[in-house]
């Protein structure tokens, strides 16, 4: 039977009520597809998967109608990934299709707040016990959005988002404190920086990870290079054994330049987190280390200064500041200021397990980053580190623009592949799991212990 709610909103604690209320039948199924493509959904699958184990909730990869080469239509596989325990992220890709066990979905949405306007299936998938991921393609679809990753990235950072943001952030913050890996904003530890015993030859290092980027790490250089500032500073330069001229461009401008200190690793194949570990671990790093990727620029000529002044001031272990995305020529690109602004004091620490990154430009105390070292991995590895960092420090922001972000054909995440970007979201799960469980046994540490004599 089919009948019609006027406006009903998945997206809405109302209508998930409101649609609770109504089915009858042991098992339901959401469907969000705008375009059904022909093609029917093998509910027999998911009810018999249902049945074999148990699962509250359950999705399956999916068939694409997309162009073909030849200009007409093709069907295309569109696999998605197991939803681990990180997986918190409220963009994760279940596909347009959720299976639902109706008892499980019922005592969910009567136990949600009555005022979710944009995050109700988000707040919803929460509270699943059990999600299955149904490793068949079990249904078709037209897909809505066929934008690429590139232009994808950061629509969870679109000003015009951010009652969305508010909200999801909320949900996730309630789930986080259910399960025992919430951090008080009080818990923040504040530690002496000038007894750690580490000794510095320049106040601040921009680390600048390299490989094959000789169209545009001479610009990034050069911006380095001319930070003013009112102590001795140097530029790193990690040059992972580069092919097209990269190698050449820097060391001309070393020869030229003291404070650019070119390195070329003795081994190959690190990835950029290796390349950072390296950068630290030279006698030339300076007590701050601050990024700069070799596709961008600093926005102004104070960038470093002020980002060493704010350490003291907010007495942080890691700094993050806002960027401006813009094309090549470094003209602003929408969405324009990338500022996350859902980073808060009191709540960042938090948030981050929700997000996909925080920012940049990112910058490190030195002799706290050498003893957590990077993941040596090229996707990710600032994440981890600003996840491990927040467990028990303070990070601190400056909201205003650093950074240049130029975007052209060259950027490594332009336009990836499906199984590519599975492979890098499965990744940031994987890293926001590890620390949702670290997070947990450090608040059960930190719990005051019961001695008494029973």
């Amino acid at each position: 039977m089919c009948r019609e709610i006027p406006g009903f909103s998945f997206r809405s604690a109302e209508s998930l009520k409101m649609l609770a209320g109504l089915v009858r039948e042991k098992y339901m199924m959401l469907d969000l597809r705008e375009e059904q493509a022909g093609g029917r959904v093998c509910q027999d699958r998911f009810i018999s998967i249902a049945e074999d184990t148990g699962a509250d909730m359950l999705y399956s990869g999916y068939y694409e109608q997309v162009p073909g080469p030849d200009g007409g239509m093709q069907m295309v596989k569109h696999p998605v990934i197991d939803c681990q325990a990180g997986a918190l992220r409220d963009d994760f890709d279940f596909g347009p299709v959720l299976f639902f066990r109706t008892a499980s979905f019922r005592k969910a949405v009567a136990g949600m707040p009555d005022d979710y306007r944009y995050g109700a299936l988000y707040a919803l998938r929460l509270s699943m016990d059990k999600i299955v991921h149904v490793n068949e393609f079990l249904y078709s679809t037209v897909p809505a959005d066929r934008r690429k990753s590139g232009e994808k990235q950061f629509d969870y950072v679109d000003p015009k988002n951010r009652d969305v943001q508010i909200e999801m952030e909320r949900i996730c913050t309630a789930y986080l404190k259910k399960n025992g890996a919430y951090l008080s904003p009080d818990s923040r530890r504040c530690v002496r920086w000038d007894e750690t015993g580490d000794s510095f030859p320049v106040k601040a290092s921009v680390i600048i990870p390299v490989f094959n980027r000789c169209r545009t790490v001479a610009d990034a250089v050069g911006s380095a290079l001319s930070q003013k500032c009112r102590f001795p500073f140097n530029v790193i330069v990690v040059d992972n054994h580069s092919t097209d001229g990269t190698t050449e461009i820097l060391s001309a401008i070393a020869a030229s330049d003291a404070r650019l200190v070119h390195l070329v690793p003795e081994v190959t194949g690190l990835g950029i987190g290796g390349c950072w570990n390296y950068a630290l671990d030279h006698c030339a790093c300076g007590e701050f280390a601050v990024q700069l990727d070799s596709d961008d620029v600093y926005s102004s000529d104070d960038v470093l200064e002020r980002i060493v002044v704010e350490f003291g001031k907010q007495d942080c272990a890691m700094l993050v500041g806002s960027y401006m995305m813009t094309d090549f020529s470094l003209e602003p690109i929408p969405p324009g200021v990338i500022d996350h602004k859902e980073w808060t004091d009191g709540n960042g620490a938090n948030n981050a397990l929700r997000i996909n990154g925080l920012g940049a430009p990112r910058a490190f105390r030195t002799s706290l980053v050498r003893r957590l070292r990077f993941p040596d991995t090229s996707y990710g590895e600032d994440y981890a580190m600003g996840l491990r960092i927040s467990r028990e420090f303070r990070i601190g922001r400056i909201y205003d623009v650093l950074y240049y972000c130029r975007r052209w054909e060259g950027n490594s995440d332009a336009a990836l592949g499906i199984e590519k970007v599975n492979a890098n979201n499965f990744y940031k799960d994987w890293l926001r799991t590890v620390e949702f469980e670290a997070r947990i046994r450090y608040n059960k540490a930190a719990m005051p212990q019961d001695n008494s004599v029973k």
